[in-house]
């Protein structure tokens, strides 16, 4: 039972990392931020859009462009802060007028340089999930439908391995991702540089599917140690009490042909003593023939 719970333990773990990758890997919301850009001018009698453009003195002013024109919008007035997020496949900014989104290809914003580093994390994110749904399947398997301790003990083996490949891939993958949007920052295309971004949920989603996941891989490892010492201890118990019962057998086998030995000598010693206690001293030459072989028979 107490296998058992740790295996469950470890499937939930690994099941959440890989929910929790999916959604991070399709999401566009690793990083979010506000982009400084120039106020369009104003164009119509519109006054709903006077907040998102450039308007001036007169509105009949705008139509025509052979009136002075001037505003009085200066400094940070003149611009407009629009929000954005972006994510591995793509990055979306608010439209001018607050409406909508307009998204592009974050491949296309990323310095030539620094694609091919992009697009290994994109590898290392597919490989991170694939292990991920490996690990899942085995870990299935084992707690359904094995069917003897050795079986779930090698699926509990290979699981751990995948589970572990996937996290370092994993981490590896997220590091390459935060690296090329740091460098997409600083030199990327100028009318899409933010002024200030933080990290956004769907980066945080992909670092708890790691955390997930090593909690995962350490569970599914701590419990193939301890069933292999537990194996080992059975072993060694089973050994001892084999030994036990051996030894107990050869007592018991040596024990009669010990006491045969030891009566012989005892008889022999009270023959020696009658002899003393009635006075007779046998003489060295008297029956030298048969005293020995007497003593010999007895013996026997």
């Amino acid at each position: 039972m107490d296998r058992r719970r740790r295996a469950t333990v470890a499937l939930t773990l690994n099941f959440l990392s890989l929910l929790f990758s999916i959604t991070a890997f399709s999401s566009s919301y690793w990083c979010e931020g506000i982009r400084k850009v120039p106020k369009p001018f104003c164009t119509g009698k519109a006054r709903e859009k006077q907040a998102y453009c450039i308007h001036f003195n007169n509105s009949e002013a705008n139509s025509s462009s052979n009136v002075v024109q001037y505003t009085w919008e200066t400094g940070d007035d003149k611009f407009i802060e629009r929000h954005f997020h972006a994510g591995i496949w793509y990055s979306c900014e608010e439209n001018i007028n607050g409406e909508g989104e307009k998204c592009r290809s974050f491949i296309t914003l990323t310095p030539p340089a620094d694609r091919g580093v992009l697009w290994l994390s994109i590898v290392a994110e597919v490989l991170y999930i694939t292990l991920l749904l490996t690990g899942v399947s085995l870990m299935s398997v084992e707690v359904c439908y094995y069917t003897s301790v050795i079986d779930g003990l090698k699926l509990n083996a290979f699981a751990a391995i995948f589970t572990v490949l996937s996290g370092l891939l994993g981490m590896v993958a997220h590091m390459m991702y935060t690296t090329v949007f740091q460098m997409t920052v600083n030199l990327g295309p100028e009318d899409w540089r933010p002024q200030n971004w933080d990290y956004g949920w769907s980066y945080c989603l992909a670092w708890g599917s790691f955390t997930c996941c090593m909690a995962a891989s350490v569970t599914t490892i701590n419990r193939y140690t301890k069933t292999i010492l537990e194996f080992k201890q059975r072993r060694r118990n089973l050994e001892r009490s084999l030994q036990g019962k051996q030894k107990t057998l050869d007592q018991e086998v040596t024990e009669p042909v010990w006491d045969v030995y030891i009566n012989a000598l005892q008889g022999n010693r009270e023959g020696f003593m009658d002899l003393s206690v009635s006075g007779q001293t046998p003489s060295p030459y008297e029956n030298a023939n048969t005293a020995p072989f007497t003593h010999c028979d007895e013996y026997c």
